[in-house]
Formats: structure tokens, sequence, C-alpha cells
């Protein structure tokens, strides 16, 4: 969230973010809606990120983009495995965070 901000481009809305801390937090959440956006953390324990958005991506038709934050950059194969949309590696650079972000929530043709 501090990599971020509340309005990382001036074509997005400013930002509310939910957080929530197992997995079936993260699933209830999606289930319900609203969320445009979800980020998952690739190295949470027990259920991890990946996990989860495999399971969105098979349960939810019509599901949010979802970025999944990995332990390095070699498990970005992983992310894609997983039916991510995209994969930011830890330690977290904002820049390329800001730059995935907008990527996925910008309006495409």
């Amino acid at each position: 969230m501090q990599a971020l901000g509340r309005r990382p481009h001036p074509d997005l809305a400013e930002f509310a973010y939910v957080e929530v801390a197992t997995g079936p937090m993260v699933i209830e959440y999606m289930d319900a809606g609203g969320i445009d956006l979800a980020i998952l953390d690739g190295e949470a324990t027990p259920t991890g990120g990946m996990g989860i958005a495999k399971q969105l991506d098979d349960e939810i038709p019509a599901r949010p983009p979802l970025l999944v934050l990995t332990g390095r950059p070699d498990d970005a194969w992983l992310a894609k495995w997983s039916r991510a949309d995209a994969a930011v590696s830890q330690p977290i650079d904002p820049m390329d965070l800001t730059s995935a972000v907008i990527g996925l929530l910008e309006p495409h043709p």
C-alpha cells in the first residue's frame, strides 16, 4: 500500500484498500464482488497467493485482475502457472509494482 499510494496514476480513481489475512477471507471478499484488483502474497502460509489465484481463476468467471507477489524473480513461472495476470518479486520495487498495477487497471481498447 505504501509503494502504490492512493492514486498511482492520474487516469485511475483513488484506491481504497481492503486488507485480509487468510485465504478463506480472500475468497469471501472476491465472491462478494466489488474488488477491482487483487494483490496476493505468493509466499503466505498456509494458503499461498498462487494457490488462491488459481482457485479464483477456476471459480470466478468474471474475476478481477490478479497480481502475485513472489519471493524471487525466478518464481514468475509459478505465478504464470497460477493464472495470475502479473507478478512482481520481492523485495518490492515501487516502480515495478506501480507499473504492473497500472498495466492491469488501464482500459484496453
